[in-house]
């Protein structure tokens, strides 16, 4: 006789009714900003060529034409289809909180930045008989991408916290171990950095620097610069174990996580290939909605936690962190 495996209850899964409200506001918030956008371009219809600038060349000038109800429906799809991504990462990998937070402002990023690239393109085309001789400065698009992050923020903001969950069973027998005396405690502090993703960032920074040189597009200047701040955050990080748990944060501060002592399941050391299960490298969520930070290939600490959640962090001598960090697991238990 066969039976049906039991369904997953809300102990398990806590976090699948938290991603999916997330994931619903952001949505409509982000197609809010892209449909309010929209109205105000077709206020202006009567006031645009026939045949509108939709492509811009590197100097500014357009290259390529379209109908101004197109141009809007394009801005529109691309709108929708940066919100379904961001909406389907947080929907069916949102365990974790910074991957709702993460999927709530793309949402509504993507919603901001089609309703900028919109209003940006068309704005300078306002009473113009002849597309072609609108131009667009080198700042606009940089508007364009850098506005609509200060709603996305918001947006992550208004994304509540996991509220406690402590583990209810115990550490796994087989679970390595650091042997502490009683009242001895201890900590493990390594630090991750560097690894590939560092070096094509640089080289993204470089180029991007030089093309706004080169074209004189000094507002462009703007893009390295928040490069630099991106990938410094991005790929320097501390790693700390201690009766408190384990905390990872960036060298600049944030992005940052804690997991407590009392949430920890199990702690042990894997092997991560970052692009065949991260899609790169970085802070990332993998499948199953896996949190990495994930700056390399090979050894990495593996830390399951409670609701679902898993952490991954590439860092040297793992193997003792874990070792640790199953211990103060199996103390908090005791301690209660």
């Amino acid at each position: 006789m066969t039976t049906t495996p039991p369904r997953p209850t809300a102990t398990t899964t806590p976090w699948r009714p938290r991603a999916r409200r997330a994931v619903a506001w952001a949505s409509a918030a982000g197609i809010a900003l892209a449909l309010a956008a929209a109205a105000v371009a077709w206020s202006w219809f009567d006031e645009l060529p026939a045949q509108v600038a939709s492509h811009w060349g590197a100097d500014g000038r357009p290259d390529g034409f379209s109908a101004p109800a197109s141009f809007v429906g394009v801005g529109l799809a691309l709108a929708a289809g940066l919100c379904a991504l961001f909406a389907a990462i947080g929907w069916g990998w949102g365990s974790a909180v910074s991957t709702r937070r993460l999927a709530a402002a793309g949402c509504v990023w993507s919603g901001g930045l089609a309703g900028m690239v919109v209003l940006t393109s068309l704005g300078p085309q306002r009473g113009l008989a002849d597309a072609s001789q609108a131009t667009l400065e080198g700042w606009t698009m940089v508007a364009s991408v850098l506005l609509p992050l200060v709603p996305a923020v918001v947006a992550a903001l208004l994304v509540p916290k996991d509220r406690p969950l402590p583990a209810t069973a115990p550490v796994a027998d087989d679970a390595p171990r650091t042997a502490l005396r009683d009242g001895e405690r201890a900590v493990w502090l390594r630090r991750a950095t560097g690894g590939p993703g560092l070096a094509v960032g640089t080289a993204a920074i470089l180029v991007t620097a030089a093309l706004a040189v080169v074209l004189e597009t000094w507002a462009m200047l703007v893009v390295p610069a928040l490069l630099a701040g991106l990938f410094a955050a991005m790929f320097a990080f501390t790693v700390r174990v201690d009766a408190s748990g384990l905390t990872v944060r960036s060298a600049l501060g944030w992005p940052g996580t804690h997991v407590p002592a009392d949430e920890v399941l199990g702690a042990s050391v894997v092997q991560v290939r970052p692009f065949a299960e991260f899609g790169g490298w970085g802070w990332r969520v993998g499948r199953g909605g896996r949190v990495g930070v994930v700056l390399r290939t090979g050894e990495a600490l593996l830390v399951e936690r409670t609701g679902g959640r898993s952490l991954v962090v590439t860092v040297d001598d793992a193997a003792a962190g874990a070792a640790l960090l199953n211990t103060v697991a199996e103390h908090s238990r005791s301690s209660r």
